[in-house]
């Protein structure tokens, strides 16, 4: 009796896999010292499919089923093996299962800026992070590519592989969408679709197909994200720099006041730091009474002009203003404007 057990032992009947958890994309049955019946039983569960492999070979793939396992069902390994059709005997082959669920809430971001070019702000530097969940679909692939003859192959061992390819894809998935940074930031839907369009057929290289990718936060780092603040306060006042500057001037007028009142100084240094500079300080006074005033009345004649500008403050003003040109809060035609006037102070 004790001989018979040992030789059943030897013989498998039914080949499953029961998951025990989560993470496992690939898992090798062991057939250490043992044969499988000729006639037996391949069980592959919905969410699974089995590869049979001989020699290192890719032979037959099974989907969800209960199969029987005979020189019909497993074609491919019979003309391997050199079976004919009345072969019976017990035979050796590796099998490997896949799990074909959906691999869920895989995270993905950019630990760093990555540069991108926009066509309202030219080269920009964003940061963005989000999920997304993938599949296996074409266990062979995935065989051959990937997980090869390991025992199992964890998610977590394609982490980074897949992470790499969202981050390297992200610059042509922006360019292919064609929507300028603002549009991009408020439609993140949209860029999301871009981006798991860019990567569906570099995932299916390796027998994956992505089924959802989300786009949770893109942001601009702190520094451009302050000269987008005052791009949009420049669009909010219709691009007029006269009113943005009277805006500049009242916003800074508590800031003023605490200094003056600590016994600071730096009442021309702050406005210099404000893009306005000392010799537009009287001129953004003028237009900011005018302004809360409606434009009802005619200024007086006195304050037309400041008098008395020293070549030396238009040209720190004409500086500053470049600088806001440069970084793009500023027009070339607003640029202009301004420094016309600046020159003509100097009679």
């Amino acid at each position: 009796m004790a001989l018979m057990d040992f030789i059943k032992k030897q013989f498998i009947d039914i080949l499953e896999w029961t998951e025990d958890g989560d993470g496992t994309l690939a898992w090798r049955y062991p057939m250490a010292g043992m044969e499988i019946q000729n006639g037996g039983t391949l069980v592959v569960r919905e969410s699974q499919m089995a590869v049979f492999v001989n020699e290192g070979q890719v032979a037959d793939v099974f989907g969800p089923g209960t199969h029987k396992l005979t020189t019909q069902t497993l074609p491919v390994l019979t003309y391997l093996k050199n079976w004919d059709k009345l072969f019976q005997s017990p035979f050796k082959s590796d099998v490997y299962f896949f799990s074909t669920r959906q691999q869920i809430d895989q995270k993905w971001g950019t630990p760093q800026p990555i540069t991108i070019r926009d066509k309202d702000f030219g080269a920009v530097r964003l940061r963005a992070f989000g999920n997304y969940a993938y599949r296996i679909a074409d266990p062979k692939l995935f065989h051959t590519e990937i997980s090869g003859t390991r025992e199992s192959y964890p998610v977590a061992d394609l982490e980074g592989q897949l992470r790499g390819m969202v981050l390297q894809n992200i610059s042509n998935a922006i360019a292919g969408s064609g929507l300028p940074f603002l549009d991009l930031a408020a439609n993140q839907v949209m860029f999301a679709d871009a981006l798991a369009k860019e990567l569906a057929p570099h995932f299916a290289k390796i027998g994956l197909v992505i089924e959802s990718l989300t786009v949770q936060n893109v942001s601009l780092p702190e520094e451009l994200q302050k000269i987008l603040d005052q791009k949009i306060g420049m669009g909010m006042v219709g691009n007029d720099m006269g009113k943005f500057m009277q805006y500049q001037t009242a916003q800074a007028i508590p800031k003023f006041a605490e200094g003056a009142g600590s016994g600071g100084g730096g009442i021309a240094g702050d406005a210099m730091g404000l893009g306005a500079g000392v010799a537009l300080g009287q001129v953004l006074a003028q237009n900011l009474q005018a302004g809360l005033q409606g434009g009802g009345a005619q200024a007086a004649p006195a304050a037309a002009a400041p008098a008395g500008v020293r070549p030396d403050e238009v040209m720190a003003t004409l500086e500053k203003l470049g600088e806001l040109k440069s970084k793009g809060i500023l027009t070339q035609e607003e640029f202009d404007a301004k420094k016309a006037e600046l020159l003509k102070k100097l009679v």
